[in-house]
């Protein structure tokens, strides 16, 4: 189950959040601060955060999480909030920007959102851990040819550039199909749009 991780310095908040969020079958976690917040265990779900607190407020906890390569989505909340703040939240990178006083079905829709946010960056970071493990135990050779077919070049083209024989790309190619787990080209090229944006360009052959 995905946790609503709730910050507030205000006791009166947490308990009416967390008693809110917990009625709609939520799991919530709740903490006065973001020092004790960013200490404990992460856990999937969504952060729903202040802005306005003593210590690190809602922004530099966002801010906090991004530099951690957190994924949780982040909703923050705020009494004294405007435009200006609220933009800046959004361009940082806030999932979603909540002034109080909030209706209580904005919250828990923006809330619903987060969760089911999360939990897809949370898929896709397991599949992509995945596919680094797997592309660890190609040979050097295996990549380049890997890369080139995703590349859209033929097993001729590849033969000619890598200077070796055409049965010999064959066998690679064969071998980065099976290692990468993909059963058919337009999977492997999906593999390797991913590795690609995780990977970095450095990182390729």
């Amino acid at each position: 189950m995905s946790t609503v991780a709730l910050v507030d310095d205000d006791p009166g908040v947490l308990d009416a959040l967390g008693t809110l969020l917990a009625s709609r079958g939520h799991a919530v976690d709740r903490y006065a601060n973001a020092t004790e917040f960013l200490a404990a265990p992460p856990a999937c779900g969504c952060v729903l955060s202040d802005v306005r607190m003593p210590g690190l407020n809602g922004l530099e906890l966002l801010a906090s999480l991004q530099a951690a390569g957190d994924p949780r989505p982040v909703i923050l909340l705020t009494a004294h909030g405007d435009v200006e703040m609220a933009v800046r939240a959004l361009k940082q990178g806030a999932f979603d920007f909540i002034e109080k006083p909030f209706e209580e079905e904005r919250l828990l829709g923006a809330v619903a959102k987060a969760v089911e946010a999360g939990q897809a960056t949370a898929v896709r970071m397991t599949e992509l851990t995945d596919l680094r493990q797997r592309y660890e135990t190609l040979s050097d050779r295996q990549r380049e040819v890997m890369w080139l077919v995703v590349a859209g070049y033929a097993n001729k083209e590849i033969s000619a550039r890598l200077g070796i024989s055409i049965r010999t790309v064959e066998t690679y190619r064969a071998w980065a199909f099976e290692k990468m787990g993909a059963k058919t080209l337009a999977e492997l090229v999906r593999h390797g749009i991913a590795l690609e944006e995780a990977l970095g360009e450095r990182e390729k052959p």
